[in-house]
């Protein structure tokens, strides 16, 4: 799954980086060490500007709230529960089906962070313990530090109790795109610690190497089975992970420290 990352690259890198024509100073972002669902994210993707005579697609960069709102919602209160979407029953789940065929995106991050589901904490919970032990903490990124380009897909929600010209009449939400963890050995592995994802979790963001952005982002492109061979797992080989502070599992905690490579687990976790 995917349920916090980071991402503290600029709009200017990240227009550079996917050849953005399009983006608002106003939506610029802080650097987020520590982000969580709820919060706004940046988000490439492609779409005719509003109110422009022009029916091309664009590039933008935008800015959006993680935790996707389908369309026909009757209210926004689930958007926390849909920040993942699985790649493997995307294109027929009501809740992201449509979003699906016209409505992707690219969330870049510079990694993600995953907590290790350990032998231990199995036996525990079978044992029927209360107390859960504390999990480690492991920052996943690319091994040459590039961008992690995370297959997204967004959507548009009317909030029909505001008038048409309120500000906040308008939702435009956004979820992940999931996958089975790789199985392979990491580029880049901790020791002692796992050595591969698959072994930190079962599930992983689908991160889309650049020779597929262009694919992925492309609206006039809508047949399910085309659509579906773009959400084959990327190369194996690409990753690294390695242990970070369990600070990072208090989501008001957020700076840089929180991506610092530490030595092994700390001492109390898991692994």
């Amino acid at each position: 799954m995917c349920g916090r990352y980071a991402a503290s690259r600029g709009p200017e890198d990240l227009a550079g980086t996917f050849e953005v024509e399009k983006w608002e100073p106003e939506e610029t972002l802080a650097p987020d060490y520590n982000v969580a669902p709820t919060k706004e994210v940046y988000v490439v993707l492609d779409r005719p500007l509003k109110d422009a005579d022009d029916p091309r697609p664009v590039r933008q960069l935008r800015k959006l709230k993680w935790g996707l709102v389908p369309s026909w919602s009757k209210t926004p209160e689930g958007a926390a529960r849909m920040i993942n979407a699985r790649a493997e029953t995307v294109h027929e789940k009501p809740s992201y089906r449509r979003a699906f065929a016209a409505r992707r995106c690219v969330i870049p991050a510079d990694g993600y962070y995953e907590w290790v589901t350990g032998a231990q904490e199995r036996d525990l919970e079978v044992e029927g313990k209360k107390k859960r032990p504390r999990k480690q903490p492991y920052f996943v990124l690319p091994a040459d530090g590039s961008v992690f380009a995370m297959a997204g897909l967004y959507e548009f929600w009317r909030d029909k109790t505001l008038p048409d010209d309120h500000p906040r009449a308008w939702w435009v939400t956004c979820s992940v795109i999931t996958t089975e963890a790789e199985t392979s050995p990491l580029a880049v592995a901790p020791e002692p610690g796992p050595h591969s994802l698959a072994e930190i979790h079962p599930r992983m963001p689908l991160m889309l190497t650049p020779d597929r952005w262009d694919a992925w982002l492309d609206p006039s492109r809508t047949d399910p089975d085309d659509l579906r061979a773009l959400l084959a797992p990327p190369p194996e080989g690409l990753m690294r992970a390695y242990p970070v502070t369990t600070a990072v599992s208090n989501v008001r905690n957020n700076g840089p420290e929180l991506l610092k490579e530490l030595e092994g687990p700390e001492e109390g976790t898991l692994f």
